[in-house]
């Protein structure tokens, strides 16, 4: 089959190798995925460049959208031609979806309705469920003020939108007209930009002084300022998934004790089973309904993927960035 890996750390152009691997087989309790469209996230280049190697190879990505070809003992035969897709393939593991073919747990491989491209499929993994966790940690926002910083990222444009859905007032951060009228489209009510604004000044004129009853954070070494500033409401939630720096950031714990805010850190490929399911449950049902709108910002072929992995790195392309497989 044809695939992109790499056999040390460093930059996509210096270390990204594509030529032919041999076809994986379905093992017990596996299926394997002809894949259509494998998505670039940052955390893809990031482990490029810095995760350590204990393996000859690796097939960078965790995501995909693919048809079901090949099931292992143990799966059901009526799984074959399933339309999928995928979370976590490459997650502790050495093969992930840069490549025609992957083979990999079952559950790690979810019904997808004929409705939703494959290109959507590839945003789901890590964008869709990060989001839907986010959205879940912050509690009942139903006529409440959602924070979302960076707005108009691939996990900011899922997350206005299931706020949205929830009945969620959403200001969003960005750092651009293109990136406030991208985040617009996904449901955002008010776009502060952060280059030119005071960010936590801004919240809370458009929130009668309150702050934002939830943050759905991607940068944690930030937002520490804005809660210091005044952007979290009395009995907040700050959602947190990220962080641009990784020296600890200086927590304000006598505001977070006395006006009781709630600090809600995870990492979406170590949710818990029970969180683990209820995301993919949540995030099924939002597929089906057809709500979910998937921006797609730049497609490439596998011979390109060093193209690729540079515009996730470079930060400017609006919306997700895929490889296509099947071209």
């Amino acid at each position: 089959m044809h695939a992109a890996w790499y056999e040390k750390n460093g930059e996509a152009r210096e270390v990204l190798i594509v030529g032919d691997l041999p076809t994986p087989e379905a093992g017990p309790g596996e299926v394997r995925v002809k894949i259509h469209s494998s998505g670039v996230n940052p955390s893809d280049v990031k482990s490029r460049r810095n995760r350590p190697i204990n393996d000859p190879r690796i097939v960078p990505h965790s995501d995909a959208g693919g048809v079901i070809d090949q099931v292992g003992p143990g799966v059901s035969k009526d799984r074959l031609g399933e339309r999928v897709w995928l979370w976590n393939a490459q997650y502790q593991r050495p093969f992930g979806t840069a490549a025609q073919y992957v083979a990999l747990p079952e559950a790690q491989a979810v019904a997808l309705p004929d409705h939703v491209d494959f290109d959507g499929a590839a945003c789901m993994g890590i964008p869709g469920l990060t989001a839907y966790e986010a959205v879940r940690r912050c509690g009942d926002i139903a006529g409440k003020n959602v924070l979302v910083i960076g707005a108009a990222s691939a996990v900011g444009h899922y997350a206005a939108q299931m706020a949205t859905l929830k009945g969620a007032r959403v200001i969003g951060t960005v750092s651009s007209e293109a990136k406030a009228a991208h985040a617009r489209a996904a449901g955002v009510k008010e776009t502060i930009n952060y280059k030119t604004e005071a960010v936590a000044q801004r919240v809370k004129e458009l929130t009668g002084g309150r702050g934002a009853d939830a943050i759905i954070d991607m940068d944690f070494s930030t937002t520490t300022d804005l809660v210091r500033d005044g952007a979290l409401a009395p009995h907040g939630t700050v959602a947190c998934f990220g962080s641009n720096r990784v020296e600890p950031p200086l927590i304000p714990f006598r505001l977070c004790l006395t006006t009781s805010l709630s600090l809600q850190f995870f990492l979406v490929y170590d949710l818990t089973p029970a969180e683990r399911q209820a995301a993919l449950k949540g995030l099924s049902e939002l597929l089906a309904t057809g709500k979910l709108k998937h921006a797609i910002g730049a497609r490439f072929a596998l011979s390109d993927i060093v193209a690729a992995h540079e515009a996730v790195e470079q930060g400017k392309v609006l919306g997700n960035v895929v490889i296509d497989l099947v071209s």
